[in-house]
């Protein structure tokens, strides 16, 4: 499973996700080539993106194929998170793999 933080510089925890991305149901089906972002995810490892990674990654979010995949709660979770690191300072959005 997947879970997603944002986290400061320093690595605080500014916001946690409720969100649990399974690696085998959901973003393995993401095609690479036209979600590089999403589909960057790792299972085993963390995937950090700053503030401008966010932006593409919220408009990959919003497509509605991703959305069927990853189920619209998932995507909508994310996409706050992705505002919040958007919208603060020094902030990144961390995807952690088991």
């Amino acid at each position: 499973m997947i879970n997603a933080q944002v986290r400061t510089e320093s690595g605080e925890i500014v916001l946690r996700g409720s969100c649990r991305l399974d690696w085998m149901e959901t973003v393995q089906r993401i095609d690479e080539d036209k979600f590089p972002f999403l589909s960057s995810l790792l299972p085993y490892a963390d995937t950090i993106f700053n503030s401008r990674q966010v932006e593409r990654l919220r408009r990959e979010i919003a497509h509605q194929s991703v959305r069927e995949i990853i189920g619209q709660d998932s995507a909508a979770e994310i996409e706050t998170l992705c505002l919040q690191v958007e919208n603060g300072s020094h902030l990144y959005l961390w995807f952690l793999g088991d």
